[in-house]
């Protein structure tokens, strides 16, 4: 008999994470949620899933302009992540849960993973919820979508809702859906690759301690 608490050594496989096939998993969910949050937009006659409507995009900016105000929307939110992360304990066990999830996701898979999450997001709540439900309910069922019943989660749904009105409105101002696209792309491209990172160098510690 073995204490089911002590990793397998005959199998190590079965306890082993698997990177490759969770972005795998993610990369085909991300790729369905984009096919169908074009279909619905496309189902609207004369609407472009890339404005909120057709008024909206005779003032859009300019692709260039929407890009730039994005990515400083999306570091802004990033800056206010790591804040958290430091100062508040639901930050910090936020910050341990995903990390503990994207264990041993290589560089090039977390930027890939954010692109297609931050396209694939955005097309489905802005692009094709928002103009059908409005701001702050797209921002809500943005939120209840990242909602887990777990202590260390809470704050994740409530910055979801944050983030969501933020890129909502980005939205909305812009005329454009490639400004909450770059802020959302920018968000996740800078922490998920830092959230796995520094649960594996917590880990090391822990492990050399």
């Amino acid at each position: 008999m073995f204490d089911e608490n002590e990793p397998n050594e005959a199998h190590p496989e079965a306890s082993a994470p698997n990177p490759q096939g969770f972005v795998r998993s993610a990369l085909i969910f991300y790729g369905l949620m984009g096919c169908a949050a074009l279909l619905w937009r496309m189902a609207v006659p004369g609407e472009s899933i890339l404005y909120p409507s057709l008024e909206a995009a005779k003032g859009a900016w300019s692709l260039g302009a929407a890009v730039f105000v994005g990515l400083g929307v999306g570091l802004a939110a990033v800056g206010v992540s790591e804040l958290l992360t430091r100062w508040t304990d639901l930050g910090e066990g936020l910050a341990d849960v995903l990390g503990e999830s994207l264990a041993g996701i290589g560089m090039g898979d977390a930027i890939l993973l954010a692109l297609a999450s931050g396209v694939a997001e955005e097309m489905l709540f802005r692009g094709a919820l928002q103009p059908a439900v409005g701001l702050v309910w797209a921002s809500l069922i943005f939120g209840a979508c990242h909602f887990l019943p777990r202590k260390e989660l809470m704050l994740w749904s409530v910055y979801a809702v944050l983030m969501g009105l933020a890129f909502g409105w980005l939205y909305q101002w812009t005329g454009h859906l490639v400004a909450p696209i770059a802020a959302h792309v920018l968000v996740n491209g800078i922490n998920l690759p830092r959230l796995a990172r520094r649960y594996e160098a917590r880990s090391s510690d822990e492990m050399d301690v």
